[in-house]
């Protein structure tokens, strides 16, 4: 299995030290050629308008749509979220438009507001993971299919559709594993 990490601008690399913790071959994604090697897509936090205007620059934008909708896996945290949503509050921006979910961009406040939380994670009731929230998103809309995984302050934070995952927090920059090991049971071997 080879999980690949769009690398075109945001914490990146980030994701792929934490897959390469839990012993899990990655590789970045920057054009059509390294789409075509992977299993599953990470598209990382960062500046969500940025990302989608590369997308469609290098192409990428097409390609993924086509593989997400062949089944493979994706997973968007943060600015990740916004570009898998369908629809963007207030906004026009270039976007996958995969999940049937309307999102609120920095929902939270500004940089200065970021903050960290434990918060519950559906698919590990055991204990809360931590989630860090630097100018995060919300969901504002669920549509039919899109199963809510976590809240915080009764605001929805992470949703799955299908073989599609969203968190408007980042994992990856914390040491707790379980959310990208969830994703890795999304994807086929």
């Amino acid at each position: 299995m080879k999980i690949g990490v769009l690398a075109l601008q945001g914490d990146f690399l980030e994701h792929r030290a934490m897959l390469t913790r839990i012993g899990v071959e990655s590789r970045e994604v920057r054009k059509l050629s390294d789409l075509e090697a992977v299993d599953a897509l990470i598209i990382p936090g960062g500046e969500s308008t940025t990302i989608g205007k590369l997308m469609e620059r290098y192409e990428l934008d097409k390609a993924i749509r086509a593989r997400a909708e062949q089944g493979m896996p994706i997973f968007g945290t943060c600015a990740g979220m916004i570009v898998l949503a369908k629809e963007i509050e207030g906004s026009t921006q270039p976007r996958l438009g995969l999940m049937d979910i309307t999102v609120v961009r920095n929902a939270f406040g500004r940089q200065i507001d970021s903050f960290e939380a434990d918060i519950p994670f559906a698919p590990t009731p055991e204990r809360p993971v931590r989630g860090v929230f630097i100018r995060a998103p919300i969901v504002s809309r669920v549509g039919a299919g899109v199963e809510v995984l976590s809240t915080f302050e009764d605001k929805i934070v992470a949703v799955k559709q299908g073989n599609l995952l969203a968190t408007a927090f980042h994992p990856e920059l914390t040491d707790d594993e379980r959310i990208h090991r969830y994703f890795l049971s999304l994807v086929r071997h």
